[in-house]
């Protein structure tokens, strides 16, 4: 209820339809995501699943019975006790949940899934009445990590990981022994408490150093009793703390006698330590530059830098798309001048390449494919006659190994590694290296093609709220929508434009917070709030948000969003005259621009300013009014157009009013691409809503570029309320 007023009927029904198509929505687009969605009735004890959500748990639609019980039936019994304190203490607190664990499947097998969910409050008292929430499947993340820790666990040499506050998250076995500590006493303990010798002397140091130089250190230090020992240490920072691996060399420090027989062993020791290091620092460095840029496609083409000369002379990168169609994607040679040959086979290969070629027999089969000797005349045998032949016998190959990148059950790329003649085959070790960073590759890559899907998704579901303006008599009317870049998520900006019964235009524009699907589910909201109140209230812009404000507190629309309000209005002296008088208010939201019939340009910005929408309900809203001619011209616009890092909005703002200027001589639709083309880079990281009004003369008739009337077939006649 809204100033006291109940609702009619008729609205009410339509506020509950389109909730309910929001919520459809909504339904379809978490779905679409993997995600399954979840709605327990806490006073029924009804639990509502989706049909991804039952999937997830393993049930079977037919015959399944909604209740917490068969949740409880699935989640491991080590876990249970954890998820239902969690749930519990959200309903208490009517506040939200979150939680990862094991289901166990029929057959025994688990999966790992992560749920989120808020209760929600209902009633006089505030207590919670339901839970919702959704659930996503994590079990490819958690093998990815166990991965990982088998290749540490494997390592010959003690390893431990510090993070900024120099406390322990990671101990492998040979560092439990060698500090002579568990990990359960080691695991989040400081490094300081627990060896307090060591503060003030070279570890201190050094480990100091390399986290504030960034650089890696190297060091040998004694540590006294009780571990008594000497270590040889290695030490590089990483973005989130300090790695290190060591070894004890304290037989060689203590036992002259044996000198040359420890220094022997310490050296191939340190050899080893120092080829598994190297491969542990190869993993580390994929895996920040895979997470380090949105572009994976580009990242997984540089993976030919990284394997190269570590792993192999020259090495490609394929990539797998979801017809099985293959594209070179990347390539590297050790030596820089191949670095343009091996370009050029890249280019001319897949083309040549017959079905019996090692790649595509591992495509086939998703399995590694090794040649060990004799590789060019291999591939010669399975390429076609053409310059694809006369570069591999430039690059005389000898040996090679085809890795398959695979995530998810499908192959989607692969990694070509080649080695020449003074190198010998891929031993055993190396190859387990490269098919650590084969998973990763994939993980990420099969990530980015889910990731693209949903912001399609996204993008598609928030240009499906966003409606074709009215257009009435001699009103034009212009709306873009221009999305983030590709790598970005979709937001919340919003435009609209309709009539309401006593004939006036009402012009939207509006920003929801945030740049993902929540916030393109919350502007819907907003924006179908906002549309039904000034539809049927018939009020000024200002009465409008005022009322919105009030709504979205009373019905729990948690978000807060910038709008700005407008009103095309016109009494009969003012149609005489050929004036129309323009009524706005803003919600926190950008001036409107106004560009005269003169070509001159101005920023209507009202005072005072108001606040954002979702902050105060309470606040008082005003009106701003000018009158304007006919051939004015209106823009309503979102922050992405003019706000960009490293300038000022002032100045975004002041450059729009001359770009609109400098255009002033176009029709409305070739203005607001022009506008867009040239203030929008092509990789701008925030979306664009933009609406553009021109009042033609109403003494001629409508022009051609305006097009046709577009209004609503019979606008019905606002009824009054009854109290």
């Amino acid at each position: 209820m809204v100033s006291g007023v109940p609702p009619r009927d008729g609205d009410a029904t339509q506020l509950t339809v389109e909730q309910e198509v929001d919520r459809l929505r909504w339904q379809l687009a978490i779905s679409a995501g993997g995600v399954g969605g979840f709605d327990w009735d806490l006073v029924t004890g009804h639990l509502a699943w989706d049909d991804r959500l039952i999937e997830l748990f393993g049930y079977e639609r037919a015959g399944f019975r909604e209740s917490i019980e068969a949740f409880n039936d699935r989640v491991h019994p080590d876990d249970l006790p954890r998820v239902t304190q969690a749930l519990t203490e959200c309903a208490e607190t009517c506040g939200e949940f979150e939680s990862e664990y094991r289901v166990v499947l029929p057959g025994g097998a688990t999966r790992w899934v992560r749920a989120r969910g808020r209760a929600l409050a209902g009633g006089s008292d505030g207590r919670a009445v339901r839970i919702l929430g959704a659930a996503y499947d994590t079990t490819d993340t958690r093998d990815a990590d166990a991965r990982t820790s088998r290749v540490l666990e494997t390592m010959p040499s003690a390893f431990f990981s510090l993070d900024r506050d120099w406390r322990f998250t990671y101990v492998n076995a040979e560092a439990e022994r060698l500090l002579d500590s568990s990990r359960a006493e080691l695991l989040g303990g400081d490094v300081w408490e627990l060896f307090p010798a060591a503060v003030g002397t070279v570890f201190d140091t050094e480990y100091h150093r390399a986290v504030e130089t960034g650089e890696p250190v190297a060091f040998e230090a004694y540590y006294p009793p009780p571990l008594d020992r000497w270590y040889e240490v290695r030490a590089w920072p990483v973005p989130d703390g300090l790695s290190v691996y060591f070894l004890d060399v304290t037989a060689r420090r203590r036992s002259q006698a044996e000198a040359e027989v420890a220094h022997a062993e310490a050296e191939q020791a340190r050899r080893r330590a120092e080829e598994a290091a190297d491969r542990l620092r190869l993993l580390v460095r994929v895996g920040e530059d895979l997470s380090a840029t949105l572009d994976t496609e580009e990242a997984v083409g540089r993976l030919a830098q990284h394997l190269v000369p570590a792993l192999a002379d020259w090495c490609l990168v394929t990539l797998v798309d979801e017809q099985g169609a293959l594209r070179d994607i990347g390539s590297w040679h050790a030596l820089e001048e191949l670095r343009p040959v091996v370009a050029e086979y890249r280019r001319a290969r897949l083309s040549a390449l017959g079905e019996r070629a090692p790649l595509r027999r591992a495509l086939r089969t998703g399995r590694p494919v090794t040649v060990e000797r004799g590789a060019t005349a291999e591939l010669l045998d399975v390429l076609s006659p053409g310059a694809a032949r006369d570069l591999l016998r430039q690059l005389g190959p000898e040996s090679l190994v085809m890795l398959p990148l695979r995530a998810r059950g499908r192959t989607v790329g692969l990694v070509s590694l080649f080695r020449g003649p003074e190198r010998a085959p891929v031993p055993p070790q190396d190859l387990l290296t490269a098919l650590q960073v084969a998973d990763r590759a994939a993980v990420a890559l099969d990530n980015a093609r889910l990731y693209t899907q949903q912001h399609r998704m996204a993008e598609g579901l928030q240009r499906s709220l966003l409606t074709a303006p009215v257009e009435p008599d001699h009103v034009q009317v212009a709306v873009r929508y221009q999305p983030a870049a590709a790598a970005a998520q979709v937001g919340g900006d919003w435009y609209d434009a309709f009539l309401t019964p006593d004939g006036s235009t009402v012009l939207v524009i509006g920003d929801v917070m945030g740049h993902d699907v929540d916030a393109a589910a919350a502007m819907s909201q907003v924006r179908s709030l906002l549309r039904g109140i000034a539809y049927s209230s018939g009020t000024g812009p200002a009465a409008v948000l005022a009322s919105l404000d009030a709504t979205m507190q009373g019905l729990a629309v948690e978000t807060t969003a910038t709008a700005l309000v407008a009103r095309l209005e016109q009494v009969v002296d003012e149609r005489a005259r050929d004036v129309t008088r323009l009524r706005w208010s803003s919600a926190g939201h950008l001036p409107p621009l106004l560009l005269a019939p003169d070509g001159t340009v101005s920023a209507l910005a009202a005072h005072p300013p108001q606040l954002l929408l979702g902050v105060d309900p309470l606040t008082r809203r005003s009106d701003a009014a000018i009158t304007v001619d006919r051939g004015s011209t209106l823009l309503l616009y979102t922050d992405g157009l003019v706000e960009r890092r490293g300038s000022s909005l002032e100045s975004g703002t002041t450059r729009l009013q001359d770009v609109v200027a400098e255009l002033a001589h176009l029709g409305l639709e070739d203005l607001c691409d022009e506008v867009l083309a040239r203030l929008v880079p092509a990789d701008h990281d925030d979306d664009v809503a933009l609406v553009a009004v021109r009042l033609h003369p109403l003494d001629r008739p409508r022009p051609a570029e305006a097009g046709p009337n577009r209004v609503p077939p019979h606008p019905p006649t606002p009824v009054t309320p009854t109290t």
